[in-house]
């Protein structure tokens, strides 16, 4: 084998493959990247073209990460960013999630993660019609009272300031 044999194989990456919509399709750079779980990564792909199930777990990754950090004025400024963006997103993103699920969303941390942001923020009014939002989904975040319950304690905070 010559050199140049050797070098051209250590370049090759091996290929992955996963299903998208009953659909084996060859990974790329904006799956690895969220895959990686490495911010950086995934701000870097941000605007590459991708189908919309990886589109939502980048968005979604990024959102989970910044909020985990979010007392950091960066990374809550870049939670605020991309939690918009995805629900900004989202009406295109569902359709194709949903079916890719067996036709149910699966629960989006992004809805829950950007109201209790907006909360903290005094923001009341828009978290409010984000958890409507996601009711309109059919999303539930997990808590005993879901979305619902998550609107009333908005709103007790909400009466509780202007008193």
């Amino acid at each position: 084998m010559g050199l140049f044999s050797s070098l051209f194989r250590k370049k090759q990456k091996a290929e992955s493959f996963t299903t998208r919509q009953e659909k084996l399709v060859r990974t790329d750079t904006t799956f690895d990247a969220w895959t990686s779980g490495d911010l950086d990564n995934m701000l870097k792909v941000v605007t590459n073209r991708t189908n919309p199930i990886d589109r939502h777990f980048l968005l979604q990754s990024i959102v989970n990460i910044t909020y985990q950090q979010r007392k950091t004025k960066r990374y809550r400024n870049l939670c605020i960013e991309y939690a918009e963006l995805h629900l900004q997103e989202f009406p295109t993103i569902a359709p194709a999630l949903k079916e890719d699920m067996d036709g149910t969303l699966p629960r989006i941390t992004t809805f829950q993660n950007y109201a209790i942001l907006l909360t903290e923020d005094g923001e009341f009014e828009k978290a409010i019609s984000v958890c409507k939002l996601a009711i309109l989904y059919g999303l539930h975040d997990n808590t005993k009272s879901g979305y619902e319950g998550r609107i009333a304690r908005i709103k007790k905070q909400l009466e509780k300031q202007n008193t």
